[in-house]
């Protein structure tokens, strides 16, 4: 299999040639983690940026954990209602390939160019940004979810990974150059509680070292509101409750809808 490999600065590797991982583009996209609740919030904000007018589905995307089924979702061209219709597997679980069997329901075999995600390598304990023009979808999303104590290591091509969330939450200080780069993040800000205070902290001094090697390029950072932070809950678990899930896509379209119409105003 596709064994190319560069490192880059904070313990990262890139596994492949990622188009998130090399720019400029016009827009990159960056997905965040928080189980079954974030993807139907990711997915949400995506499909709203993109009916508000910005192409999202054009823009070379990074996920992690959650995230990393949205990007796969939006670089297919999926609809919400395939999301939702898949069976997702309890946690904890300890079966192997369970994940990826899942992921296979809705992706298949399917790799795409514009997609890559961040996991953590079990033996090196090194992030990996791995490329999805080589690697299938499926196996991509598997590895990246993989939550240590929750949902068992995926294997790609030979190497063993657990949750890309591990690490960081979106990875951004692994996004390249782009004119703009939104951040997509379900878990941060005080309305998530002590986990958002906590997640937070850590993406925004990953922000400000983002705007600090790009000086000239935007970054926004997009966040639950009060309304969909409440179908969170407070225990931990509730993020893998599919019934919450399913009510917080409409309210992330509608955020997503009201987000498109913010940044074009700016940028005009």
């Amino acid at each position: 299999m596709h064994r190319w490999k560069h490192s880059r600065p904070g313990n990262v590797d890139v596994i492949g040639t990622p188009a998130v991982a090399h720019g400029p583009h016009p827009l990159s996209m960056v997905y965040g983690g928080g189980g079954v609740f974030g993807i139907g919030y990711c997915v949400g904000v995506a499909h709203g940026l993109a009916a508000g007018g910005i192409d999202v589905s054009s823009a070379p995307a990074l996920g992690t954990s959650a995230g990393s089924w949205a990007a796969s979702v939006v670089a297919l061209g999926l609809a919400y209602e395939d999301v939702a219709a898949m069976e997702a597997p309890a946690v904890p679980c300890r079966h192997r390939g369970v994940l990826a069997d899942a992921a296979r329901t809705l992706f298949g075999e399917a790799t795409h160019p514009l997609v890559s995600v961040s996991a953590v390598y079990v033996r090196g304990r090194r992030r990996h940004i791995l490329d999805g023009g080589h690697y299938p979808l499926a196996d991509l999303v598997a590895a990246s979810s993989a939550v240590p104590g929750l949902l068992p290591p995926h294997r790609v091509d030979g190497r063993l990974y657990v949750d890309g969330g591990m690490w960081s939450a979106t990875s951004v200080d692994a996004a390249a150059d782009a004119q703009e780069v939104i951040v997509v993040a379900p878990l941060a800000g005080a309305r998530m509680g002590a986990v958002g205070r906590a997640a937070e902290l850590l993406l925004l001094r990953e922000l400000r070292a983002w705007r600090e090697r790009h000086p000239c390029r935007r970054i926004t950072l997009i966040r639950p509101n009060r309304d969909i932070a409440a179908h969170a809950g407070a225990n931990p678990m509730t993020l893998f409750d599919a019934d919450r899930a399913r009510a917080v896509y409409p309210l992330a379209l509608e955020q997503g809808i009201h987000w498109a119409e913010r940044l074009l105003t700016t940028a005009a």
